[in-house]
């Protein structure tokens, strides 16, 4: 797959929007720059270009090539600039920081008293919004200023700044700890993935409780809670606990609703939380749950108040539309999630430079999964392709090493089997070289590579004797989690009873459905 060549400042300007390029240009106005000046030039020629190149540019004659990259950074920084000035970026964060620096440079004129007054303004506003790193920035210079500028209540003044210094201190330390294990777990995951015994299980657990710092509950502010639950949604991940999972994921999101003011401050976490619930709620397989909170999330996302920038944007896209294909995978309505298919590539096409090359993957993934479902195999391997050939990504190997597997099972059911041989081969020397690999994977590549010695007459036995191997696995839990990616048992129920896929998981849905 080839890779187009990136430059940051002009994803940049293409990432702005019409009214953000003319504020830009307004701002450079404003400025008293003249219209021919350099970097405006620049802007111009990067805006109408459909690709980064840089010989178009040294062939305008704006500036020589040993001149080019210092001419770049002075337009990138000027752009952020001015995009800090537009009111679509204004948010409190950014507001509170603002009058810091005003504080800070009334300081340095030795207005001390006005400096104070701002000081206290934005310290008031900065704890308000759980912004505890910036008040305590602002304790400490307010203790600076009232070290120099005397008062009659210095001495409580000064005890006050001295308990409310050590009180954010002592919060920022726990926040800290508790963001640095909830870092930590995720770097575990992403490095060994799930565990898959009892000895992976303690090993885990010991790293988890050695790095958990003590806390009382009733202290924690709404800062301090969010890293908490993430903490132990992370550490439920990892072993595999995914009733903790929904339980941690559900007190993060409930703790956005019962501050709801934070939902605007901080709609990442508040769209990673929901992720994360719907998440466990899919690998507990409770539909109804689910699709509520599905609904849900995508009702407040459209909501006048939902604040929307490019980031939240894309995020906003990528966990509603994951969360869409996994709807339909629970209920078996594959042929009717194919619409879905053609929404989410247009919609891609807007979001290229907004998701990250993997998260592309788990989608084509997904489509893939969804022709499959749907018997559309050669579709299937279309896109199971695109992951398979993409050698210029590091994706997880369990994305990997099911998009090989379903590869495989697609060609067989496809009718594609004049090179099942080699396939086979290529996708064992793939998955021999992985390490823990699930018992699942195991017995199935033992199937496949005896596949080629079955007589037509003996499949069905095969795929029996398989089927009540697998069977043992269902409900293990450092081994079930394997058939989230791929329901092979579903499959060789549908190879049994000469049935199609979908209709297999669908009469499941509905036979749990019925059993409520």
């Amino acid at each position: 797959m080839t890779r187009e060549q990136k430059d940051n400042l002009f994803v940049l300007i293409k990432s702005l929007s019409k009214s953000e390029k003319r504020q830009f240009k307004l701002y450079v106005g404003r400025l008293g720059v003249n219209e021919d000046s350099k970097f405006l030039t620049l802007f111009n020629i990067l805006d109408k270009l459909s690709v980064y190149d840089e010989a178009v540019i040294l062939k305008k004659g704006i500036v020589k090539k040993q001149q080019l990259s210092n001419l770049k950074a002075h337009l990138y920084k000027q752009i952020l600039i001015s995009l800090r000035l537009n009111p679509s970026h204004q948010n409190i964060r950014i507001q509170i920081r603002e009058q810091l620096d005003f504080a800070t440079i009334l300081y340095h004129k030795g207005l001390y008293k006005q400096s104070l007054k701002i000081l206290d303004k934005a310290k008031g506003l900065a704890i308000a919004n759980e912004e505890k790193n910036i008040a305590y920035e602002i304790v400490e210079l307010e203790k600076i200023i009232e070290s120099q500028y005397i008062t009659r209540s210095l001495n409580n003044r000064a005890d006050e700044l001295s308990v409310q210094a050590k009180e954010l201190s002592q919060q920022n330390v726990i926040a800290s700890k508790l963001s640095n294990l909830s870092l930590q777990l995720y770097g575990l995951f992403l490095k060994t993935g799930y565990i898959k015994n009892d000895k992976e299980n303690v090993r885990v657990t010991n790293y988890f409780n050695a790095r958990m710092p003590k806390y009382d509950i009733n202290k924690l502010g709404f800062r301090e809670k969010l890293w908490l639950y993430k903490a132990y949604l992370w550490y439920s991940f990892l072993t595999s606990d995914f009733l903790a999972c929904y339980k941690y994921a559900f007190k993060w999101v409930d703790l956005f609703f019962k501050n709801k003011d934070m939902i605007s401050l901080n709609p990442v976490f508040f769209l990673k939380g929901n992720h994360y619930l719907l998440e466990a709620l899919f690998y507990l397989r409770q539909y109804d749950k689910f699709k509520e909170a599905l609904n849900k999330l995508e009702d407040i996302t459209k909501e006048k108040w939902f604040p929307v920038d490019d980031n939240v944007d894309g995020l906003a896209f990528l966990y509603i539309y994951n969360n869409k294909f996994n709807l339909q995978f629970m209920d078996g309505s594959f042929k009717e999630g194919l619409p879905l298919i053609d929404e989410i590539l247009e919609r891609l096409k807007n979001y290229k430079d907004r998701i990250d090359e993997h998260h592309i993957m788990v989608f084509y993934y997904k489509i893939a999964s969804m022709y499959f479902g749907a018997g559309e195999n050669k579709k299937c391997i279309t896109y199971l392709e695109k992951i398979i050939s993409n050698k210029s990504l590091q994706m997880r190997e369990d994305l990997l090493c099911f998009s090989r597997i379903l590869n495989l099972v697609a060609h067989y059911e496809a009718g594609l089997d004049y090179n099942l041989d080699v396939l086979i081969r290529s996708t064992y020397k793939f998955l021999i070289k992985m390490e823990d690999l699930y018992e699942v994977q195991k017995e199935f590549i033992k199937f496949l590579r005896g596949l080629g010695d079955i007589y037509p007459n003996e499949v069905r036995r095969e795929f029996i004797k398989l089927h009540k191997k697998l069977k043992q696995y269902e409900d293990d839990p450092y081994q079930s989690r394997a058939f989230l990616y791929l329901d092979i048992i579903s499959w060789l129920e549908s190879k049994i009873e000469n049935k199609p896929i979908d209709l297999v998981i669908r009469d499941k849905f509905i036979e749990k459905q019925d059993g409520k």
